[in-house]
């Protein structure tokens, strides 16, 4: 019987399709706990940068910059754990945000995203220049730096944006 998929997540960075972390959503997939549903923007303009270690991350400041492209997924309540837990959320790493997008077909979709926690997300936009993307592509991916291969000491954003 197939499960629930009651959350839609918006991925915008190394879990999108062909890039480091889809092996993730790969996973949930054969798990069945998530269902790839369309290629979208989001509907309001918002700061994508990339941080240390090539990890890019939306910023929570709508307005600012430019409309995000991203992969919508139906992910179940099983899902929604394993991202948080991947995505740092309880290390205050990433909040778990809602974002309206707009799919490739026009339907304007209330989704979530895994947006800079906001202990960081506007000092990070300011050292970035305010300048933003207005999508992770491959090249950028070329800068990703896995958990498991980052030096000892900087490991975090928070090493890097807070004194």
């Amino acid at each position: 019987m197939a499960k629930a998929k009651p959350h839609l997540i918006f991925a915008y960075g190394t879990l999108k399709r062909g890039f480091p972390n889809h092996g993730l959503m790969e996973d949930l997939k054969t798990k069945d706990d998530a269902v790839f549903m369309d290629t979208c923007f989001t509907e309001n303009p918002y700061p994508l940068v990339i941080g240390p270690h090539g990890i890019p991350y939306l910023i929570n400041l709508p307005g600012s910059s430019q409309r995000v492209k991203g992969e919508v997924y139906a992910v179940s309540d099983e899902a929604v754990i394993r991202l948080d837990e991947f995505e740092g959320v309880r290390n205050g790493y990433y909040e778990r945000i809602p974002v309206v997008v707009v799919t490739e077909g026009g339907e304007k979709v209330e989704a979530e995203g895994y947006l800079g926690h906001r202990s960081f997300g506007e000092k990070l936009w300011k050292m970035k220049g305010e300048i933003g993307l207005m999508e992770y592509g491959e090249n950028d991916a070329k800068e990703y730096v896995r958990k498991e291969d980052r030096p000892g000491c900087k490991n975090s954003i928070l090493d890097f944006v807070i004194p």
